[in-house]
């Protein structure tokens, strides 16, 4: 493993990010680390697997750039590996652009991804993007909490609870709950959905949203064929509801 941590130049502000660059070419790696650090990032570049886990837990960084065609684990895995433990922003660099690929991973926990080959100014860019994003779903709707039925849902926390028992959500399955409570009752369509959870404004992944669905309904004991609090609306979209009929 090889690790090089670059500190941020005189003249800008003390808030730019830390990143983990995670990339084991090491001419790409150089790059982009020369790439951000020059507008005004903290990175910390390692070529390995090992290497990222280990910086996560030392560096504590606030986003990932994750290359999948790491020498000792693909990327896709250690993707699995850092959602399990943390849920700092990632974004995938990846050379892989097929539609079911960049499902798979944003399914997988990923906030964002580029397509090599990209520039470090396209990559900072979409890490101050996932960063800004981050920032303010744990802002959103200050204290008060959102309550439909028996499930109650706390933004700030980041927490839901079913009947007094709290869910095991994931941060995905988490913001796509959170974009249907503050809508209760009202239908959401899959494409507002990609925009608003999965920064997707030009659709084309509706299975995206159809997996966290099915993830969400079992979490909430429930299935499309009986549901209780997400509805199905066919050719518009879902909405959440109170089962016993009232209002949110």
């Amino acid at each position: 493993m090889s690790a090089v941590v670059l500190q941020r130049v005189p003249g800008y502000p003390e808030a730019m990010p830390r990143i983990l660059l995670v990339e084991d070419d090491p001419a790409i790696r150089a790059a982009l680390t020369r790439g951000l650090t020059d507008q005004g990032a903290t990175v910390t570049a390692v070529d390995t697997a090992v290497g990222a886990m280990k910086a996560l837990a030392v560096e504590q960084p606030e986003a990932v750039m994750l290359d999948l065609g790491l020498p000792d684990l693909d990327g896709a895995n250690v993707l699995v590996m850092l959602r399990a433990t943390s849920d700092v922003p990632v974004v995938i660099a990846t050379a892989r652009d097929d539609d079911a690929e960049i499902v798979r991973l944003l399914d997988a926990g990923a906030d964002d991804y580029l397509v090599k080959p990209f520039s470090a100014a396209q990559a900072m860019a979409r890490i101050r993007a996932v960063l800004r994003r981050a920032g303010a779903s744990g802002e959103e709707s200050d204290d008060r909490r959102i309550v439909v039925g028996e499930l109650v849902i706390d933004p700030p926390a980041r927490t839901a609870r079913l009947a007094g028992a709290e869910l095991a959500l994931n941060r995905k399955e988490f913001d796509l709950l959170l974009a249907l409570a503050v809508r209760a009752g009202q239908v959401v369509s899959k494409r507002e959905l990609l925009s608003e959870v999965w920064q997707m404004p030009w659709g084309g992944a509706d299975r995206t949203v159809d997996v966290h669905l099915s993830w969400l309904r079992r979490k909430l004991g429930e299935t499309a064929a009986e549901p209780r609090y997400l509805h199905s609306v066919r050719g518009v979209g879902v909405k959440l509801v109170d089962p016993a009929g009232g209002g949110a």
